[in-house]
């Protein structure tokens, strides 16, 4: 038996896909909030948590808060979204959270289960047009970082320190105490920082370090 939680704040609905999963799915509860589902989780430690969304409770965060408090549970416990919503901001949203599968409740009762059991076996699931969202968005994200790898490839190591110390406000003379070398050398570095970056100012580097999450 495969143990699941059902989280959705509509009684109704939580009934009826009760009713409709497969026997070989084993109900251990049933939570309505963020709060209860997350100690509901925490109590009873289910192999999948069949998630909504969009719920009540918590700091609004919904089904990506669920997961994102059980976050040390992620692997022993898997999420699958479960939701009447397919925009793309909700997919990649809960995703990003590290759900491992994302249907609508357009789906069959025999399609979630079979969805719960992939998830439960370490598979992702989504529906053809959802995994499009998600390989849109991940694939953004990797083209991100592969130009970032591309631009600091241009900048020596000692370059790439001097340029997180710029960046982070550090003023000249504090660059060259924390590196150990004179502060004409700190100005060399920062000039050759911004000619191959192609920026024209301090504030401009900030920026971009903090565009590229390299603070």
């Amino acid at each position: 038996m495969t143990s699941v939680l059902l989280v959705d704040d509509h009684s109704i609905f939580r009934s009826g896909l009760r009713s409709d999963l497969d026997a070989a799915l084993e109900v251990l509860g049933e939570a309505a909030t963020v709060d209860e589902a997350v100690a509901l989780i925490e109590a009873l430690r289910p192999e999948v948590v069949l998630l909504d969304v969009h719920l009540p409770g918590g700091s609004g965060g919904g089904g990506a808060e669920v997961i994102a408090r059980s976050a040390s549970l992620l692997g022993t416990v898997r999420f699958l979204a479960l939701s009447v919503s397919d925009s793309a901001e909700d997919v990649v949203g809960v995703i990003r959270a590290g759900a491992r599968g994302y249907i609508t409740k357009g789906s069959s009762g025999a399609q979630v289960s079979a969805a719960v059991l992939a998830v439960a076996d370490g598979d992702a699931v989504f529906s053809p047009r959802l995994a499009g969202f998600v390989l849109d968005a991940f694939g953004a994200v990797a083209g991100e970082r592969a130009e970032t790898s591309e631009e600091l490839d241009r900048l020596s190591v000692r370059e790439q320190e001097v340029m997180r110390l710029i960046a982070r406000g550090f003023s000249y003379k504090e660059v060259a105490a924390e590196l150990f070398i004179s502060v004409k050398t700190v100005e060399t570095h920062v000039s050759a920082v911004l000619r191959k970056l192609q920026l024209s100012s301090r504030h401009e580097l900030t920026v971009w370090a903090q565009q590229r999450k390299l603070l």
